[in-house]
């Protein structure tokens, strides 16, 4: 585990329980509430919270699980594990947060019901709203304070980390809020006009935002377990924390993976100048030595691996 890693973990952790936290008392609400009305967007909303809470508690198991030290098993530590269960996470998103939201919403427009109490509803849904803001602004305040020391945008950040737990938090949180606006429209609609086909409507929206969010989430994590490349920013500065060291005559390759959040295993393929070609190894096995330390010194490198090549061997590249 690298220092940036440890650095993270608690603003990690911290996203994590208070996002769990806010989603257990948002279901038990709002289940409540659509045992009084009776309203499928309520019905779409406690499903909605109750995949958070248990994707929460992924993500959570996920750090745990990331902490422990390597082994011979695992050489470069357990730290895509927090990749592993960010897939499962939006799994349960999928699964239950969207395809039950839109079938509840499907099963209410078959079988129309009027609604009871329609201001509970309400009510609970504006109180949800104020917890999933404060989880909500958490995870932004996390991202946001990864993307200013990566030099990076929200989006550039969302779309590059390789921490998923802020991201399918925030993620997550983003889709409530709009889904929490949904279920109100659909609610007053309903009151409204009379139609139970607002409050179905909505709760298939619900479902197909859920489905669209958990797709995002498993696409980032499926490229971060099957050994995705860095991206542009991150191989840049590794480009520059390696510069044109005297002894090398080109890098010929620059390869880096994430083997854990902020933990890089990066690949070198460099062929040294010619003369030292024909001085002793010891002097140029130093200046790889002098390479790899000043690249392990950057807090995301993990491991490098330096490969020598010949001229004969780069005009085979």
């Amino acid at each position: 585990m690298t220092e940036a890693d440890r650095q993270g973990q608690p603003s990690s952790n911290r996203t994590i329980l208070v996002a769990c936290a806010a989603n257990l008392a948002i279901a038990i609400a709002k289940g409540v509430a659509a045992l009084f009305t009776g309203s499928a967007a309520l019905w779409a909303e406690t499903l909605h919270s109750v995949a958070d809470t248990g994707n929460e508690l992924l993500m959570w198991l996920g750090l745990r699980q990331s902490r422990r030290r390597p082994d011979p098993a695992h050489p470069f530590g357990h730290g895509q594990e927090r990749f592993f269960w960010a897939f499962l996470a939006a799994l349960g998103i999928f699964l239950i947060g969207g395809l039950l939201s839109i079938g509840e919403g499907i099963r209410s427009l078959l079988n129309p019901e009027p609604l009871d109490d329609p201001w509970v509803g309400i009510a609970v849904l504006v109180l949800s709203a104020g917890f999933e803001g404060y989880s909500w602004h958490t995870a932004r305040r996390q991202l946001q304070g990864d993307a200013r020391r990566r030099r990076r945008s929200l989006p550039e950040q969302i779309a590059r980390t390789s921490d998923p737990s802020a991201t399918t938090v925030y993620l997550e949180d983003s889709a409530a809020l709009v889904g929490i606006g949904l279920a109100l429209a659909g609610v007053a609609l309903h009151m409204l006009t009379g139609w139970p086909g607002w409050d179905a409507a909505a709760s298939i929206a619900i479902g197909l935002l859920l489905t669209a969010v958990a797709v995002l989430l498993a696409r980032r994590s499926k490229g971060l377990l099957v050994n995705e490349s860095a991206p542009p920013d991150v191989l840049d500065r590794l480009q520059t924390i390696i510069g044109a060291p005297p002894w090398m005559r080109r890098m010929t390759e620059l390869r880096a993976i994430f083997v854990g959040p902020s933990a890089l295993l990066v690949l070198l393929t460099v062929e040294p100048v010619a003369s030292l070609r024909t001085e002793p190894a010891e002097r140029l096995l130093k200046d790889v030595d002098a390479l790899r330390e000043r690249l392990q010194g950057s807090p995301a490198v993990l491991e490098v691996a330096v490969t020598l090549i010949g001229p004969d061997d780069a005009r085979d590249r």
